[in-house]
């Protein structure tokens, strides 16, 4: 599973990162031949005390104990190495984020420069005198008048009316009976 994190994680890294990740494969391949190292160095030692030779398996037993150290910082260089790709990851994306912010503000101000507040405070003022008008249509469509405008608007309705209508003169004289 180690091996799928690492690949998936390689196709994802940059040049430097690629870079960084070979100086820890091979960190990891000097740790392995220490290790072996270690592993042989251990049984001769043994071998060299049951031969009597105790001086020897003391120098090869402190030749180990060094190379065993440097097991231990060869592990603290990887860790090292690890979390550097680490941070350059997180530094990218840290980027990438910045690099956000700067696009949306510069797009923010353009559209503050093509937008005053001025022009703002205009469309705001005539859309409200807009409304305040159609509010008022709506009030006289709805019947709100008082009385005396509904008085003042039937006299009005009279007189059109009585203007349009010009009748026909009336004969004074008596009609007709009707012929059976």
């Amino acid at each position: 599973m180690g091996n799928l994190f690492v690949r998936k994680r390689r196709s994802r890294v940059t040049e430097q990162d690629r870079a960084v990740l070979q100086q820890r494969d091979k960190l990891r391949q000097y740790q392995k031949r220490l290790s072996l190292g270690l592993e042989r160095e251990r049984a001769l030692a043994r071998q060299l005390l049951r031969d009597g030779k105790k001086e020897k398996a003391m120098l090869l037993l402190k030749k180990k104990r060094y190379q065993e150290q440097l097991l231990d910082k060869t592990e603290n260089q990887i860790s090292n190495l690890e979390r550097m790709v680490q941070d350059i990851e997180f530094t990218q994306i840290e980027m990438k984020v910045l690099e956000g912010l700067k696009i949306g503000n510069e797009c923010l101000n353009k559209m503050h420069q093509v937008m005053s507040i001025e022009e703002v405070e205009r469309i705001i003022g005539e859309t409200q005198d807009a409304v305040e008008y159609q509010r008022q249509i709506d009030e006289l469509l709805a019947g709100s008048l008082t009385e005396e405008d509904e008085d003042a608007i039937l006299e009005e309705l009279n007189a059109i009316t009585q203007e349009q209508l010009e009748l026909p003169e009336v004969p004074s004289e008596p009609l007709p009976e009707k012929i059976p």
